[in-house]
């Protein structure tokens, strides 16, 4: 495989590792890091050895949003022609399951991310969130859409608006996650998952994924298309600007409303 700047990939036998490596970043995503990573999932998806993906990041953060310093002066127009928002459009086009195992942080693009996956294993430590708000925005790639068809209504608004996190047992009361483990365990159970699935019928694991994912993703194309326009949107207001350049200066954000 090629090699990569932003990620590590491997392969444990039938099931293809990728290891999102920014940490010094938080492994936040930039254009990057997205574009090498959906290069490997398509690897891995049309290689005929491997039957099922794992992502992960490592113990203290899985990833902690988009790389904020790359939007901060973007203008809508802008935000609309970028690679950003249509990477996560080539995860839903992968044919095998890919399961997320993720600890510590998982927040923002890194909640979306994990949410694009077909199963996520969590470590006892992990804080899911979509802090979006503290920016000006709101999630632009698919986060209000999945994540009130996984936790419900009430918590998704409680997560949007107010910068609500979820640990690891309320992620998995409110059914966003499959399992919790110790954190020294949680990509051994998702390798182990991953496995013990790509032993499977390959036809009937693809069409399952796909049957399911048609289940809950009825209706989502119309509600991507309703939150990408406001997402979009927000960029041609001062609050957005105000928000990130708060973020990056450490610092409060005085809201306009403008």
């Amino acid at each position: 495989m090629t090699n990569y700047e932003t990620i590590i990939t491997e392969t444990h036998e039938h099931v293809g590792l990728i290891r999102l490596n920014r940490p010094k970043a938080y492994n936040a995503l930039n254009s990057t890091l997205l574009k090498e990573l959906m290069d490997a999932l398509e690897y891995f998806d049309h290689s005929d050895s491997i039957g099922v993906m794992v992502i992960t990041g490592n113990e203290k953060v899985f990833a902690a949003g988009a790389d904020i310093k790359q939007m901060t002066d973007a203008s809508a127009v802008e935000m609309l022609h970028s690679e950003f928002i249509p990477a996560f459009d080539r995860i839903r086009k992968i044919k095998k399951p890919i399961i997320a195992a993720v600890s510590g942080w998982v927040l923002g693009g890194g909640n979306e991310l994990a949410m694009s996956c077909d199963m996520i294993i969590a470590s006892e430590t992990a804080k899911f969130g979509q802090p979006e708000i503290n920016l000006g925005i709101i999630p632009g790639a698919g986060g209000t859409q999945r994540l009130t068809k996984a936790v419900g209504k009430a918590i998704a608004m409680e997560m949007v608006l107010n910068n609500r996190t979820l640990s690891a047992d309320e992620a998995l009361h409110y059914g966003l996650i499959n399992r919790v483990v110790p954190v020294e365990r949680y990509l051994e159970e998702a390798l182990d998952l991953a496995s013990e699935v790509a032993s499977r019928a390959p036809l009937a694991i693809q069409l399952g994924k796909e049957s399911v994912n048609h289940a809950f993703e009825s209706f989502l194309e119309d509600g991507l298309k309703d939150e990408r326009r406001s997402f979009y949107f927000l960029f041609a207001t001062e609050d957005q600007k105000e928000g990130m350049k708060a973020f990056n200066d450490k610092r409060k954000p005085l809201w306009k409303g403008k």
